[in-house]
């Protein structure tokens, strides 16, 4: 079984490729999930880098986290692994810049919210659709209204609706527009003029320096477990938060009973 989460060291060990290797979906499943956090551990401490880049195989760049995962028997231990990976990538000691193409949806999304930059193709379509499967995205609601603002993060975790690249862009959230075709090799290019000349550990302290006054890790710490345990005490045992799932994966419309 081949790696889904594949690393590569760029640019004279300056930059480092964090690649999902599972198209079309790439799907964060809890395997996925653990091989991106194993690789970004292993390249930590690794002194000349100066920048990761998490990319996706395929059209788009993820579909989210495994709906199969999200089976009340699977839930909890889903939910650990996820919120561990993105407290890792928030932390990150160098900044972890996303690069999106086509959908970005669920805990893929999630995932983008902690990352440091966001570039993206104009295709790129940002969605947290949780609510459509009678849960919620926990991340979301905890570090959502910091990146995006209250009043967008909250419309989108309330109705799924979707954020596009131009209008991402014009929130500040996404910070590069990026040619279709190539959008790998034009944020390699965008490193190489920006980030390349630059000592990595001035980029380190900037780094620590930035998050630490952002509120992003305050925010992934106490309001995100606060988020977490509701989820497993009272989304996971109440009759919609299971249906919803059931539904998806029946491939059939959910019958709410609003409880």
């Amino acid at each position: 079984m081949g790696s889904l989460a594949r690393a590569e060291l760029l640019e004279e060990e300056r930059l480092l490729r964090v690649t999902m290797n599972a198209p079309k979906g790439n799907i964060l499943s809890q395997r996925m999930m653990g091989e991106i956090s194993s690789v970004l551990s292993e390249h930590r401490d690794h002194r000349p880098l100066r920048l990761v880049l998490l990319t996706a195989e395929g059209e788009h760049f993820s579909f989210g986290a495994s709906i199969e995962e999200h089976r009340r028997e699977h839930a909890p231990a889903m939910l650990g692994t996820f919120h561990a990976l993105v407290r890792t990538i928030a932390a990150y000691p160098v900044p972890i810049a996303a690069v999106i193409r086509g959908q970005c949806l669920g805990g893929a999304f999630e995932v983008v919210l902690a990352c440091h930059l966001v570039f993206a193709t104009s295709s790129a379509r940002f969605a947290c659709p949780e609510v459509k499967l009678g849960v919620f995205p926990a991340v979301l609601a905890a570090i959502g209204p910091l990146r995006l603002g209250q009043a967008v993060s909250e419309r989108m975790l309330l109705t799924g609706e979707s954020l596009d690249a131009e209008t991402a862009q014009r929130l500040g959230f996404v910070g590069r527009l990026l040619v279709a075709d190539s959008p790998e090799s034009e944020a390699i290019s965008w490193f190489r003029e920006v980030m390349a000349p630059l000592s990595a550990f001035a980029i380190r302290q900037a780094t620590k320096a930035s998050r630490r006054a952002s509120g992003l890790l305050q925010a992934l710490q106490i309001p995100l477990s606060q988020a977490e345990r509701q989820y497993v005490e009272e989304l996971l045992p109440s009759r919609d938060g299971n249906e919803g799932i059931a539904a998806f994966l029946e491939r059939r419309k959910p019958l709410w009973q609003d409880r």
